[in-house]
């Protein structure tokens, strides 16, 4: 008899989406009083995206702090170890696991509509967003020009912010700048429905980061190979988030490590650890 997985009421990585959202998003007195959290924990960063400015944050952005440094024209030691420990540890499993415009993306994904496959060389294109935007530009002009244009950014902070405002102070500076980033916001979140996950595929530099580490992080997937009868049968790139053919490589620079081909492989072929990558994979 063929020994299945259990079923889970929720996905496990949905429910790791809830509960980091939930803490990273928990100042409740921001609901009533609008104010920014400065406290002790914004010191620190969480491995996602996470403004800054959001009146519910708790803590700091890494893409924020990078740029922090930049802008000071500094090398960010403390964000490339922290950067380079989660990346070492688990890859990008981050992005799959705690990452609330992530969830998002993945939500409005499940949107009936036409679906459109990503071409390829599109993923590329946040390699070029983290050196030259959240780098480059963000050293020599001495503002945080990712962070400026970010659709987290805007839909975590900028419109919360402009919708509580009591003074009219913060409306008083709405320009151009403020709708660029709507603009963006609603390319994003109308892509997101027929494409999986768009911005983390095209646009996330922090994403582009943890790609890197894929390939050589602890924590790996592996394919037993002599249990995938039929490894055409593509049922695993059907339910990827990221659209990811598994059986050729379970461990490319795409993969979130969301989980989802492990506990829904009809053949039970496949697995998890924090050792090296079995020979028995597929490259």
């Amino acid at each position: 008899m063929k020994r299945r997985r259990k079923k889970h009421a929720v996905k496990p990585h949905r429910l790791g989406q809830i509960i980091a959202s939930i803490i990273t998003l928990g100042h409740v007195p921001a609901l009533w009083t609008g104010n920014i959290y400065q406290g002790f924990l914004k010191r620190g960063c969480v491995p996602i995206l996470n403004c800054w400015g959001c009146p519910l944050s708790l803590f700091s952005c890494p893409i924020g702090a990078l740029q922090h440094f930049f802008n000071l024209q500094l090398i960010p030691f403390y964000i490339i170890g922290f950067f380079g420990a989660v990346g070492m540890l688990i890859g990008r499993m981050a992005c799959g696991w705690l990452c609330p415009f992530g969830m998002l993306q993945d939500l409005l994904n499940k949107i009936r509509s036409i679906k459109w496959r990503l071409p390829r060389w599109m993923t590329y294109v946040k390699y070029a967003v983290l050196v030259i935007v959240a780098g480059v530009i963000a050293w020599f002009t001495a503002e945080p020009w990712f962070c400026k244009l970010c659709p987290a950014g805007i839909l975590e902070a900028g419109i919360p912010l402009v919708l509580v405002d009591r003074t009219g102070d913060i409306r008083a500076l709405v320009g151009w700048l403020f709708w660029t980033k709507i603009a963006i916001l609603v390319f994003v979140v109308g892509l997101s429905i027929p494409i999986k996950r768009f911005f983390c595929r095209v646009f996330c530099p922090i994403g582009a980061i943890y790609s890197v580490f894929n390939r050589f992080s602890l924590f790996h997937l592996r394919i037993e190979t002599e249990k995938c009868k039929n490894p055409n049968c593509g049922y695993c790139a059907k339910i990827c988030p990221m659209d990811l053919n598994v059986y050729e490589n379970p461990n490319q620079k795409e993969c979130i490590r969301c989980m989802e081909c492990y506990y829904k492989c009809p053949n039970v072929a496949l697995t998890f650890g924090f050792t090296k990558q079995s020979s028995n994979s597929v490259k």
